[in-house]
């Protein structure tokens, strides 16, 4: 089965039913990704699959940890026989190295994880924060301020995405940039 069917049935299978605005969130996410394909060429099925599957370990017959990067990359790695390339995403996903710190964590992911490449994870974060829970487009300042919201400011998930805000901010433009670069648009000064 090619990558991201596979990627997508498994994610339906873990969350649809259980956690249905997860998985349209997840679907949302991989819609975006695919508009990324004309920056991503060959990695771009990669990324859909990596969008697709990223929170599914928030699915709970998974999740063990507590943190969904991690919890969801282990599953993927020893359970599914995941491509090496879509579990280093899904574990590390949005500036999950921040969160993975603020739960004692960290050397565990870093330990058993790879960080992919840059474009790519700044692709992933893109996508994360530029869709709703829901599934629908917003900007990364909206989707930021939701999550501070959602979470509150002084929990593990509101200090750890108020730390990381810069770094989304940044990997956003950045990818803002590449797309407009392959659309021929203005380039940067």
């Amino acid at each position: 089965m090619e990558l991201t069917q596979w990627a997508y049935a498994l994610s339906e299978s873990m969350l649809s039913e259980a956690l249905p605005r997860r998985w349209a969130h997840s679907l949302g996410v991989a819609e975006r990704a695919r508009s990324l394909a004309l920056v991503l060429g060959e990695d771009a099925a990669l990324l859909e699959s990596a969008a697709v599957l990223h929170d599914i370990g928030y699915a709970p017959t998974i999740a063990t940890t507590g943190f969904h990067p991690l919890d969801g990359a282990r599953f993927l790695r020893h359970k599914e026989g995941a491509d090496e390339r879509v579990v280093s995403l899904v574990a590390h996903h949005s500036c999950a190295v921040l969160e993975a710190e603020e739960r004692g964590l960290r050397a565990d992911l870093e330990a058993e994880f790879a960080q992919e490449r840059l474009d790519l994870r700044d692709a992933l974060i893109f996508c994360d924060m530029t869709t709703t829970p829901d599934g629908r487009r917003t900007t990364p300042d909206v989707r930021l301020e939701e999550i501070v919201s959602r979470y509150g400011p002084d929990t593990i998930v509101g200090r750890f995405i108020q730390r990381a805000a810069p770094e989304i901010h940044a990997a956003t433009a950045r990818v803002e940039r590449r797309m407009a670069e392959a659309a021929g648009g203005p380039q940067p000064m």
